[in-house]
């Protein structure tokens, strides 16, 4: 076969193109640090970069976003918890204080105000929120849990479910007849004793469902119980028939409702046929006060807007608020308002608070009656009356203050549920937030993982690169030397 010398210099032209690219791929590693420059040059190499450049870019959402934000999310929760259980404990000390027989009616009343801004700031505490998002509202992040100002527009059916372990077994104090409106007229005042001082107080057992809020809407509600269905009798607390049957004593084989405490009471015959049964009631609220808990936070309910006659209707579910912290891993962040913010603790504050109040209003009788007695005017007979008045009173006071006694144990045994109910809520949100550490520590281990397999996987060697390339560039001189001694040959070299 005959060589010429074109093909002489296309091959050499070959060569020299071939050492040329191979010395630009290895100055394009060089300065790149890259050891491919596009998919073509390595496909198994590029594949596996785009999968683990992903799995970085999922592994950086995580650990750089995700996992903060529900960081302080929970952060935040927990010191709500904790400042909920720091004042279940100032509320335990006001209750032992309230407890002392020596406090006078100012003091009590200073005991009363203390516990109400309580329970104010307990559920100021299930407020809280973070980054303007409530933290204990479930799916509701934009709804408070509590009314930030009175609220007279809506309209709330609520239905209450109450186990029958809740039905509450208690005495109530049925008054004497003295009115506590007694003047410094002789006269008045005489026929005011003589009414009413031959009928002294009682003390009976009163079983009771005690509803999640008071002072209620004057409508009638049904009672669902046992397959049966009842319609209470509508009263309030103070308020008495023409045969002086108090709202506390209801006839046998009927239920009254107190709308003005938001109280179910029942006859003692009712309570046995039912005591093993779970209650549904269905009651109306339309009149909300500033710090008193939304409806929709814990009961199945519809709200009615009185304006323009809109409903909209909530139901009682779980609203698990979830991040996903690593691969097909996700972790519960909220504490919902049932788990920590129970209506019944500050409904239990409510008990102690009218308790407190029946003790000093007996106490303000006893005071008139004392001032009536030192009337230098005052007759024997009407001292006489006055002195039997004042008896009966101070028996009042007697059995009222063991009342007193009782709502006070009750309230610390009911903050101690309470209190129960927040550690246990601040356990679980503690326990999650170091499930959340850990989860956290071993992203950081993956992330050096994966940046170290994801180098392996497209970063140039340097060293061997370097040698590569010298060894390159000697072997493009040499083929250029080569092709100069080829190229200037000519025909009369050969003659």
């Amino acid at each position: 076969m005959r060589i010429t010398n074109k093909m002489m210099t296309n091959n050499m032209l070959h060569n020299i193109n071939v050492n040329k690219n191979n010395m630009s791929t290895l100055e394009g590693k060089y300065s790149s640090g890259m050891e491919i420059q596009k998919p073509s040059d390595d496909p198994i190499v590029a594949v596996r970069a785009l999968k683990l450049r992903t799995n970085l870019s999922e592994l950086n959402q995580y650990y750089n976003k995700n996992i903060p934000d529900a960081m302080s999310w929970m952060e935040v929760t927990e010191s709500a918890l904790k400042n909920t259980s720091e004042i279940i404990t100032q509320i335990h000390t006001y209750c032992t204080q309230g407890a002392n027989d020596t406090l006078t009616v100012d003091e009590r009343k200073s005991i009363v105000q203390n516990l109400q801004e309580l329970k104010n700031q307990i559920y100021q505490e299930g407020n809280s929120n973070y980054a303007g998002r409530y933290l204990f509202t479930g799916y509701k992040t934009s709804t408070s849990l509590v009314f930030e100002n009175q609220e007279t527009n809506l309209e709330y059916k609520i239905t209450e479910k109450i186990e029958a372990s809740k039905i509450d077994i208690s005495n109530r104090i049925i008054d004497s007849t003295i009115d506590s409106e007694l003047e410094s007229n002789i006269v008045t005042y005489n026929n005011s004793i003589q009414s009413g001082a031959k009928e002294r107080p009682t003390s009976q057992t009163v079983y009771r469902i005690r509803l999640a809020y008071g002072k209620l809407e004057d409508k009638d509600i049904t009672i669902k119980v046992g397959g049966s269905t009842i319609v209470p009798e509508r009263l309030t607390s103070g308020e008495t028939d023409s045969k002086k049957l108090e709202p506390y004593n209801p006839k046998p084989g009927t239920i009254n409702y107190l709308t003005d405490t938001g109280e179910i009471i029942m006859s003692e015959d009712v309570y046995n046929a039912y005591r093993n049964s779970d209650f549904e009631i269905e009651y109306y609220k339309d009149t909300f006060e500033k710090n008193e808990l939304r409806p929709e936070h814990y009961f199945d309910c519809t709200s009615t807007n009185k304006s323009n006659g809109e409903e909209v209707t909530y139901t009682k579910e779980e609203q698990e608020i979830t991040y996903e912290v690593n691969f097909n891993q996700r972790i519960a962040i909220n504490v919902q308002a049932k788990d920590a913010f129970r209506p019944s603790l500050g409904r239990a504050i409510d008990d102690i608070v009218k308790a407190i109040s029946d003790v000093d209003a007996v106490k303000e009788k006893i005071k008139k009656v004392d001032k009536l007695l030192e009337d230098p005017l005052i007759t024997e007979a009407e001292k006489t009356a006055a002195t039997e008045m004042k008896g009966v009173l101070n028996s009042e006071l007697s059995l009222k203050d063991s009342l007193m006694r009782k709502a006070y144990e009750k309230c610390l045994s009911a903050m101690d549920a309470e209190e129960d109910v927040v550690n246990a809520a601040t356990s679980s949100i503690g326990t999650r937030y170091n499930r959340l550490e850990l989860t956290q520590d071993r992203l950081s281990t993956q992330q050096v993982e994966f940046t170290d397999l994801l180098s392996q996987n497209e970063d140039a060697d340097l060293v061997d690169t370097i040698v590569n390339y010298n060894a390159a560039n000697t072997v493009y001189n040499a083929s250029l030397q080569a092709a100069g001694k080829v190229v200037k040959n000519t025909l009369l070299d050969f003659i």
